[in-house]
């Protein structure tokens, strides 16, 4: 089968495949004539991640049929931190197999087995958030490590025109909050906790759109977009719902 994608800038798409392997280590890829798809959940079952590059960002790519490329994603991370700023990135399939070419001053090749992920393809399940976020990027990644400097987790609070993140660790605690004067905010009243943990490894995404999107309800899940022309990334993050003694 014919599989033949390049990539003049792969920079991108090695900062997404690392962002994404902090969550997962193996991933489906899924490869259609729209383009690049990958979603994914992470082994604990409390977040996903799905990814999904058109083929409108690639210089050349022909499909001759959907396929699917099972791929541990350390090898493929550690294989496009090969590139440089300057290298242009060919991916092609032979057999099991996928080959990834890196064009600059000189030409190198990798070859990596492609292997069997387990489990069933995986579709983002249909969300109805109570509220919704727009806001610059460097502030919600600069919120979220300040709350992990208190605190494992922190509450997303909505009001109509505002929104706050609290932190509360047993001897300490932080708050920002923001007005609609320095974010979007289309909300109901909505409260809801997430992990620390999980949101600082997310929250790296946040480099690559100067704007990010949070959806969120009360003790609902959360769901965090990056979205540019030619980016569609997105995680969604199962809540921490206090259990009353």
């Amino acid at each position: 089968m014919l599989m033949l994608l390049k990539l003049d800038s792969p920079r991108i798409f090695s900062e997404i495949v690392s962002i994404i392997s902090e969550l997962v280590l193996e991933v489906r890829i899924k490869i259609s004539k729209e383009g690049m798809k990958i979603i994914a959940i992470d082994p604990a079952n409390v977040a996903m991640v799905s990814f999904k590059l058109p083929s409108a960002a690639f210089s050349q790519f022909e499909v001759e049929k959907e396929d699917v490329l099972g791929v541990s994603l350390e090898s493929l991370k550690a294989v496009l931190r090969r590139c440089s700023a300057r290298s242009v990135l060919i991916l092609t399939k032979q057999e099991n197999t996928l080959k990834l070419q890196i064009k600059d001053k000189i030409n190198r090749e990798f070859e990596l087995s492609l292997i069997d992920v387990e489990g069933e393809e995986k579709e983002i399940p249909h969300l109805e958030f109570a509220s919704k976020i727009e806001m610059a990027s460097i502030d919600f990644a600069e919120a979220i490590e300040d709350c992990s400097v208190v605190a494992d987790s922190c509450s997303f609070i909505a009001q109509p025109n505002k929104f706050a993140i609290h932190a509360k660790g047993s001897l300490n605690a932080f708050k920002s909050e923001y007005s609609s004067d320095e974010a979007g905010i289309q909300s109901q009243n909505s409260k809801s906790k997430y992990s620390l943990e999980y949101l600082q490894k997310m929250v790296k995404a946040c480099k690559l759109t100067e704007k990010t999107t949070i959806n969120f309800a009360t003790d609902y899940p959360l769901k965090l977009d990056f979205f540019t022309p030619l980016i569609e990334l997105s995680f969604i993050l199962a809540p921490r719902v206090e259990t009353e003694d």
